[in-house]
């Protein structure tokens, strides 16, 4: 577990040098080969076989090629990908879903614009009962004010 956070916070420098980066691959290289007492020891015995456990790999290559990730998290990726694919398909009847699907991220992007709309004219604040209460407490308050003048 050590390599493997060294790893991390070595990917996680502003600015990568080939010092650094000669590290990060030892971080990387000891994770691996550390990893296999959990295969040995019978708690992972099929091993490991992680998608985002195999992109680390490609990390140095992609910092000399784009630069230092910068805090890059790829769970927002997954969350993004989470609210435009996995919810749609599971609203679907999974027949001919891919339109189903669509029609679905174009309905929910229509209720967010329209809920941003509402926001911006006040029209989400309190309830349909506090406005009611509200404008009883104002007639209340002109009759009050009609009837017993100063």
């Amino acid at each position: 577990m050590r390599a493997f956070l060294e790893f991390c916070y070595i990917a996680r420098h502003d600015v990568h040098d080939t010092n650094s980066l000669r590290a990060l691959d030892d971080a990387l290289l000891r994770f691996h080969r550390h990893r296999e007492i959990f295969r040995t020891c019978g708690v992972r015995p099929d091993g490991f076989d992680l998608p985002r456990q195999h992109s680390l790999i490609h990390y140095a290559k992609l910092i000399r090629a784009f630069g230092a990730p910068n805090g890059l998290c790829s769970s927002i990726t997954e969350s993004k990908h989470i609210k435009a694919v996995k919810e749609p398909w599971r609203r679907s009847s999974r027949f001919e879903a891919l339109s189903q699907m669509l029609l679905t991220n174009q309905r929910l992007d229509k209720l967010a614009a329209a809920r941003v709309d509402f926001a911006d004219r006040g029209m989400l604040q309190g309830t349909c009962l506090s406005a009611v209460l509200e404008r009883i407490q104002r007639r209340r308050f002109r009759f009050h004010a009609d009837n017993f003048p100063d």
